[in-house]
């Protein structure tokens, strides 16, 4: 669990008080560390695939995308809440996408998910489906590119979810100058001053934000 803003007493009753991952999302997580080393930071917290799953079964969407798949924890859990629509992931890796596959295949979802390799700027810009949720997690110096791009297809009432939009509290310090927290510090000031869309930043993990078009 990402919990970089709640005291820790209160993180573990929150993972206390909370559904548990399933063996397999369990072994996933474990595997990505193992595979991945200190890029297993990049996958979701169990806390946020479980609230990924329930805002899709939520808002029943037809079309989702996610950019940025890695090894594949948050496209299971969107999947999973999937009621008949269709997830397409973006990534530019086939050797993390390739484990994604492999769990796509054994959580059953593997035909409910489309995925295109290669850089999402230019692959998303080939997609021409209206979307209906969006899922943001990939590099954050094209996060305003990506969100252009996915909001010019997004239905009027359509979500994006951006991720690791409070960057472990950093944004919120102006002397923070590393490249990261500065290219979301942006991110986030452009997002909050667009008059297209409605904005809710969620101080959970390591900051959620829900972007509605208007």
């Amino acid at each position: 669990m990402k919990a970089y803003l709640l005291d820790p007493a209160v993180a573990q009753y929150v993972r206390t008080h909370s559904t548990a991952p399933d063996p397999l999302l369990e072994e996933l997580a474990k595997e990505t560390a193992d595979v991945t080393g200190d890029s297993a930071g990049m996958q979701v917290s169990p806390d946020q695939g479980s609230f990924l799953t329930m805002i899709t079964r939520l808002t029943a969407p037809r079309v989702v995308v996610e950019v940025g798949t890695f090894t594949g924890y948050s496209s299971v859990c969107i999947a999973r809440g999937l009621t008949g629509g269709r997830l397409y992931c973006f990534d530019v890796s086939e050797e993390w996408t390739s484990i994604a596959r492999r769990y796509w295949r054994r959580a059953g979802v593997e035909d409910r998910i489309t995925l295109t390799l290669g850089p999402a700027l230019e692959t998303l810009a080939a997609f021409d489906e209206t979307i209906d949720l969006a899922f943001l997690d990939a590099d954050k110096g094209n996060y305003p590119g990506y969100y252009e791009l996915l909001l010019d297809r997004l239905r009027p009432g359509g979500l994006i979810i951006a991720d690791n939009t409070l960057r472990r509290g950093w944004v919120a310090d102006p002397a923070h100058a590393e490249t990261t927290t500065v290219e979301i510090r942006e991110f986030n000031d452009l997002v909050i001053e667009d008059p297209r869309v409605s904005v809710l930043m969620l101080p959970w993990a390591d900051g959620m934000t829900m972007i509605m078009k208007n």
